[in-house]
């Protein structure tokens, strides 16, 4: 089941997100990680469109929404290739014409997931802040 995410679930949503994250950019230092975990946490998971999918009353994955943009689409890593990323980008699709994402370059689980979905490069640049190159897709 795929439904709006609640205040008090953002400690489940970032422990799928570390334990993705981790899996998906170990390219990023400790630093940059616990930034952007605090970022999770305080600012961008209470301030986006946050749908989780739900199994068995267990959160296994999510996805975060700027608009039209996926900020964020992380599954527990144990319920990899099930279908669970497929299907939130599909929630998403029906509330927008078009999604767009950002993604690392050197991310071996994001960027194959969205080329398979369709997704194309519509732009690149370097992270100042992890030295890291950014595809910005679009599809």
């Amino acid at each position: 089941m795929i439904r709006k995410y609640k205040e008090e679930e953002i400690p489940k949503l970032l422990e799928i997100w570390e334990s993705a994250a981790l899996i998906a950019h170990p390219f990023l230092d400790k630093d940059f990680h616990e930034m952007v975990k605090n970022a999770m946490k305080n600012m961008y998971l209470p301030n986006s469109d946050t749908w989780v999918y739900e199994e068995s009353g267990s959160i296994i994955g999510f996805i975060s929404m700027t608009k039209n943009e996926i900020g964020g689409l992380f599954v527990d890593p144990k319920n990899h290739s099930k279908g669970i990323g497929t299907s939130l980008v599909n929630h998403m699709n029906q509330f927008h014409d078009s999604l767009e994402v950002e993604v690392f370059e050197e991310n071996k689980i994001g960027k194959p997931f969205y080329e398979k979905y369709g997704f194309k490069v519509i732009k690149e640049y370097v992270m100042k802040e992890t030295n890291q190159k950014v595809l910005r897709m679009k599809k």
